[in-house]
């Protein structure tokens, strides 16, 4: 689910070592312009020809020619963050993101995005108030990593302008950086970090697919070489990074001290990488995605069981997370039953279509508009204020999707709609709903119902309730902030009346938000250390 997702974007970047490398660039002066910086903010100029457009051109040192991809252009009125670093922001405040889709270009040639490009968050171009900006545009190529910042983009610099839309005029933007190729980060004695090419993702997208993970290791792991540890796969928020297994042991972390806490759990920690080629893949295998969830189970999860000295059995694995990874881990759980033993999953995105957020993605016949034809919410403040609207934040994700459309989008339900929906002859996702619209495909919903949880669990309980027994642990807050504690009740619904009995623990906080949860770390590693020696 999403958690401050593009608050996120630059640190995430950062993280990653994308950070800009200049290439040589020759850049033309104009007559009527000042001079420019190459690598700075340029300074502000009034234009006055007709018609308002940015052209965009890749600068003719990159290499002979480039993939086809999306264009974003972003206008900011700040220049720190980047612009390009706001990209997936919403909020009617939110950076303007202009976008277009581009054939492959030989290096140096333009394009153009203007009035007739598809905009958020105004309605047309000419809505833009008149002032100084700070411009940027980025070129999104990477078909790996469906992420703005993603390794191979290509970036300009951020230009300062005088926008009047009324007056026209042409910016000019070149294309002038490049994001590194990916780097593992430094290890350090106990947080490791894997990369692994997945045949079977590899054999389904006919590319190289890999597999990230980071790894944190007990700090009695060097004791003794012949003792042997049970594995927690942990799943972060929507698109969290492997690299954040840093950060959890970062000093005075709430995790690192538990980890640490003498007496605490010997376990080794698997965090697992949200990044893919349609944005999250939900680590679970998707007629669009692939077999992520066999990959995740036949080969990540073994490789680092032999690698580090993990006990290889399915009773001394556990997995959990919080939002996406709370989905996660029941999904993983579920759908392997007998290969984890126990998930701990806090705020987990929808467990019960019916409850899609504010959506019954079977009966509502409009993701936008209510049964009453009011605008439907997609985020609300705890006390119930509504933070944007599904309309408003899927404009945001057509934006940035290829084919204007938000099944491409890389974000939240983009990748939803990659995870749960069918696969299309050119290979894309088919949408659940009009991108502009938000009319609902019933024939497409019916094909969500193969990852709504609770329809799962229900259809097959007598099969899966001697393996679940005892299994199931969800936390959610009673006013979270995209509305999933109502899925998360229909789900306790079926739960209360199964039989036999589920054995396993839902728990509410009343008025608490999004990504609440009533354990401490040290708890949540007690009750896994529990279940992985056979109590529950």
């Amino acid at each position: 689910m999403k958690t401050g997702r593009v608050v996120e974007n630059a640190e995430r970047a950062a993280s990653r070592g994308v950070l800009a490398t200049t290439m040589p660039t020759k850049i033309l002066l104009s007559l009527a312009l000042l001079m420019i910086s190459l690598c700075g903010v340029h300074r502000a100029q009034q234009v006055d020809t007709a018609g308002l457009r940015f052209e965009v051109r890749v600068a003719r040192s990159a290499p002979p020619s480039i993939q086809a991809g999306r264009l974003l252009v972003v206008i900011s009125r700040k220049s720190d963050p980047e612009p390009r670093l706001t990209i997936g922001a919403t909020g009617l405040d939110a950076p303007v993101v202009m976008g277009r889709d581009l054939a492959e270009r030989e290096a140096g040639a333009a394009a153009v995005i203007d009035s007739g490009s598809i905009i958020f968050p105004l309605a047309r171009l000419g809505d833009l108030p008149v002032g100084d900006y700070h411009v940027q545009a980025l070129y999104d190529t990477n078909r790996d990593v469906r992420s703005p910042n993603a390794p191979g983009n290509l970036y300009s610099d951020v230009r300062q302008v005088h926008l009047d839309s009324s007056r026209g005029g042409a910016i000019k933007l070149e294309l002038v950086h490049r994001i590194p190729p990916e780097q593992l980060p430094a290890e350090s004695e106990f947080i490791k970090y894997i990369k692994i090419q997945s045949r079977l993702l590899s054999d389904f997208h006919g590319r190289p697919i890999h597999l990230r993970a980071g790894v944190i290791l007990p700090r009695s792991f060097s004791d003794d070489a012949a003792r042997r540890f049970p594995l927690r796969v942990h799943i972060g928020g929507y698109g969290a990074s492997y690299r954040e297994a840093a950060e959890m042991m970062e000093p005075g972390a709430a995790f690192r001290r538990a980890w640490e806490e003498p007496g605490a759990p010997q376990m080794i920690l698997l965090h697992l990488d949200g990044d893919g080629p349609f944005g999250d893949s939900y680590q679970i295998n998707s007629d669009v995605n692939g077999p992520y969830g066999d990959a995740v189970t036949q080969e990540l999860i073994p490789h680092v069981e032999r690698k580090f000295r993990a006990l290889g059995r399915a009773e001394a694995r556990v997995v959990d997370g919080g939002s996406t990874g709370g989905w996660v881990s029941l999904a993983l759980q579920i759908f392997y039953p007998e290969y984890f033993n126990g998930a701990w999953a806090s705020c987990p995105d929808s467990v019960d279509f019916r409850a899609f957020q504010l959506l019954n993605i079977y009966a509502d016949t409009n993701a936008y508009v209510n049964a009453r034809g009011f605008e439907r919410p997609s985020a609300r403040e705890t006390n119930g204020d509504v933070r944007f609207t599904m309309r408003h934040e899927c404009q945001m994700e057509n934006v940035m999707g290829a084919g204007d459309s938000w099944t491409m989008s890389g974000e939240q339900w983009g990748a939803w709609n990659a995870v749960y929906g069918p696969r299309g002859a050119d290979g894309r996702p088919v949408p659940l709903w009009h991108p502009r619209t938000g009319a609902i495909n019933r024939d497409v919903a019916e094909r969500w119902r193969r990852y709504d949880l609770r329809n799962v669990l229900e259809r097959d309980w007598p099969t899966l309730a001697p393996k679940l027994r005892g299994k199931l642990r969800i936390s959610i807050g009673e006013a979270d902030n995209y509305f999933l504690n109502n899925a998360v009740r229909m789900l306790d619904d079926f739960l209360g009346r199964a039989s036999p009995s589920y054995a396993g623990r839902i728990q509410y906080g009343p008025g608490q938000g999004h990504c609440w949860s009533p354990l401490t770390e040290r708890q949540v590693m007690d009750e896994m250390e529990k279940a992985v020696s056979g109590e529950r």
